[in-house]
């Protein structure tokens, strides 16, 4: 691979809220070389040339709550769709994200398992999209929110219950080549049998789950939307706790104690189309809210500040992949965070890039473009730092650098040579 000058630039390392104007990165084979202002750039001969005309450059971005194999539609059809198709579909949603500057994904779940092919299929170059880490059919209990397959389908989770079987139902995951193992610790207000706070494992459960997984190098993602939830899955290790929406003291300060190893996903998206659009799969505003949408969504408002406050990640990623929340959409995260949460706009984007890498990339490779780390970046043509929702418009998305490498047609606007 060769080396590549990017001058002229508007830069975002994300190593904090700094822009430098005027500045430059260096990228040689699949790492950044140097980056920073074009006053202390090395002497470089023989380098591929860009001049990106005061384009703003940042890393690439991390969704963590990303479902490929979802086909964009409604909720209870997802389980019923040919494996052929959702595969094919997969490989779509892959290439979208990829081009709207999402270089890198965790998966939070996988119809038919069909991650673990999709990953080994971009590792290989066959297909474009982000980095994976595959998770696999998720794991729930008899009458969890998990336990929805319905007649004639092959089902999106493993339902097991009592530790052992959950440590098989682990293993069988670990066994299709998984990275990330996924399991419900509480409901859905969406769900008839199984609500938020209802618990559908006990500690021990939960325990054997986290211990089966890290012996066996996965880690664990969880659905937990209320305080005792969060607070088993603190307990006994798990490692990307989504939603926790409904959140006490203790919760808090668990999570405060783990900031360290673990990150939170609000996955906010999930509650506000629900509420904006949730008449397209059949309810009513008013039903959503009668369900208890707008409370859970006023609820993660003020869990998510109090966390921001105690030091924990928060991660961008809002269970995109439904028909109310398509893929593409995926930046509409940032704009949320920045109206509903309270960020700056560059506090937005570390969450979507320095700390989504981290959490990606336990080494810190990723999401930042520091001299050594992963030459992943993307060209924005206009300032997410002053309009976070430039980010949501294709056009300007201008340029998506993977490992070193071009995989959009960078820069058709700017003059290239």
């Amino acid at each position: 691979m060769s080396r590549i000058l990017i001058t002229n630039a508007r830069l975002f390392t994300a190593v904090d809220e700094t822009v430098i104007d005027d500045a430059g990165v260096l990228i040689d084979g699949d790492r950044i070389e140097w980056s920073g202002p074009t006053s202390s750039a090395p002497s470089v001969e023989g380098a591929e040339h860009i001049a990106v005309d005061g384009r703003f450059v940042m890393p690439g971005m991390t969704e963590s709550h990303v479902h490929l194999s979802y086909s964009n539609a409604h909720p209870s059809q997802l389980d019923r769709q040919p494996v052929p198709t959702a595969m094919l579909d997969a490989v779509d949603n892959a290439r979208t994200l990829l081009r709207f500057g999402f270089t890198s994904a965790i998966s939070f779940g996988s119809a038919q398992g069909i991650d673990v092919p999709l990953r080994d299929a971009i590792d290989a170059g066959r297909v474009p999209g982000p980095r994976l880490l595959a998770s696999e059919r998720d794991i729930g209990s008899t009458g969890s929110n998990a336990d929805s397959k319905v007649p004639g389908s092959e089902g999106r989770k493993r339902i097991a219950d009592g530790p052992w079987a959950v440590r098989a139902a682990v293993r069988e995951v670990a066994k299709a080549g998984a990275d990330v193992v996924k399991i419900f610790l509480d409901g859905e207000e969406l769900s008839a049998h199984a609500r938020p706070g209802v618990l559908s494992y006990t500690d021990d459960e939960v325990a054997a789950a986290c211990d089966e997984a890290h012996l066996r190098g996965l880690r664990v993602a969880c659905h937990a939307r209320s305080a005792a939830a969060v607070k088993q899955a603190v307990r006994h290790g798990v490692d990307f706790v989504g939603h926790a929406n409904f959140l006490d003291d203790e919760a808090v300060d668990m999570l405060a104690a783990a900031r360290d190893r673990l990150f939170v996903g609000p996955g906010i998206a999930w509650e506000i189309q629900l509420l904006e659009r949730g008449h397209e799969i059949g309810l009513s505003r008013a039903q959503m809210e009668a369900r208890g949408y707008q409370r859970e969504l006023d609820e993660t408002i003020g869990a998510v500040k109090r966390l921001r406050e105690v030091g924990v990640r928060i991660l961008i990623g809002g269970d995109y992949g439904l028909s109310i929340t398509p893929h593409g959409t995926n930046a509409k995260d940032l704009e949320y965070f920045v109206e509903l949460f309270g960020m700056s706009p560059a506090d937005a984007l570390l969450c979507a890039t320095r700390d989504g890498g981290r959490a990606m990339d336990r080494t810190g490779m990723l999401g930042t473009l520091e001299a050594g780390t992963t030459a992943d970046l993307v060209v924005v043509d206009g300032d997410p730092t002053r309009d976070i929702t430039v980010l949501q418009r294709e056009e300007q998305i201008v340029g998506v650098m993977k490992n070193g490498r071009l995989v959009t047609d960078l820069l058709r606007s700017p003059d290239r040579r």
